[in-house]
């Protein structure tokens, strides 16, 4: 597995914050192992300086929706729910992660789960909310408002140029 993740990821989301704030940057990588998906996610911008050293967790899950897209009302409402092709209870969705940990603005995460492959997530969007995940209110964990978002992507290895003769 470790050589795996040395290697580039078979899917990735680029996560951007919404208008309130602004500042929420990362990527979120996807490699496909044995029997599943090693997910990783580098997020910078949080919103956790009220708690200083102690930082602050925030929701973080895989959406059905394909655009990271909304309303004035909810500017990510086309996210739609949770990722959850077997049609599952909270917190057995295919898209439910544990929630993210940042300290100073800065969140580091990385899971195994055998529940998805990065192909099957290709085009779902990646989401952070503003409060964690409390692993078991229905339907999504009260986690509160979507606070950032990307779109999953495949990653496309560019292929290297041959040195032309000139």
């Amino acid at each position: 597995m470790v050589e795996k993740l040395n290697g580039a990821p078979e899917a990735y989301a680029e996560i951007r914050g919404i208008k309130e704030y602004p500042e929420i940057h990362g990527r979120v990588t996807f490699y496909d192992v044995y029997g599943g998906t090693v997910l990783m996610a580098e997020i910078y911008g949080l919103p956790d300086e009220a708690n200083g050293d102690e930082g602050q967790f925030f929701g973080f899950h895989i959406h059905e929706g394909k655009s990271c897209t909304g309303d004035a009302f909810d500017e990510l409402k086309d996210t739609k729910g949770h990722y959850n092709p077997q049609g599952r209870e909270h917190p057995e969705h295919a898209g439910d992660l544990p929630s993210l940990l940042s300290t100073r603005g800065a969140a580091w995460l990385a899971v195994y789960t055998g529940r998805f492959h990065p192909e099957d997530v290709i085009g779902k969007t990646v989401v952070v909310h503003l409060h964690p995940d409390d692993m078991h209110s229905q339907p999504s964990g009260d986690s509160g408002e979507k606070i950032a978002c990307g779109v999953i992507q495949e990653w496309m290895v560019r292929p290297e140029f041959e040195d032309e003769e000139t």
